[in-house]
């Protein structure tokens, strides 16, 4: 029996034209507000003209823009999530200083009889390295 597998799951439907519904509703919110400040009347039409323009270029930045490869719409979502969101940021520096037995092998943990090699900082770098350049090798 053979079933059929979608394909191209990930692009939108075209329903308006070359527009997918969502692009077609953020052309027409922001076009739809920028009417509704045109039209109000109170202030000056040089100064009416910036809000309508910021409108409509928001809502085309929605509909068209991509920031790496995604829509604009995530990363503004993100944007305000990451504002609203409480950071916490903690950082507790250990003053403790280990003191060295008598007889102790350096980099080696004895625990219950059970010596546990430790790795220095500089072999762990050189490890580090060395994986790094055998994988950009092959």
């Amino acid at each position: 029996m053979n079933f059929q597998v979608p394909q191209f799951i990930d692009v939108e439907d075209k329903i308006f034209g070359p527009l997918s519904f969502k692009q077609f509703l953020y052309i027409v919110g922001g076009s739809g507000l920028g009417y509704v400040i045109y039209t109000f009347q109170i202030i000056p039409f040089y100064i009416r003209m910036i809000p309508v323009l910021v409108s409509v270029g928001f809502g085309l930045a929605l509909a068209f823009y991509k920031v790496n490869g995604r829509p604009f719409a995530d990363a503004l979502e993100a944007g305000v999530k990451f504002f609203i969101r409480g950071r916490l940021y903690l950082w507790k520096k250990s003053g403790k200083a280990i003191a060295k037995k008598e007889g102790e092998v350096p980099g080696v943990i004895e625990d219950k009889g059970l010596f546990i090699p430790q790795l220095s900082e500089s072999k762990l770098k050189d490890l580090s390295w060395s994986l790094d350049v055998s994988q950009k090798i092959k």
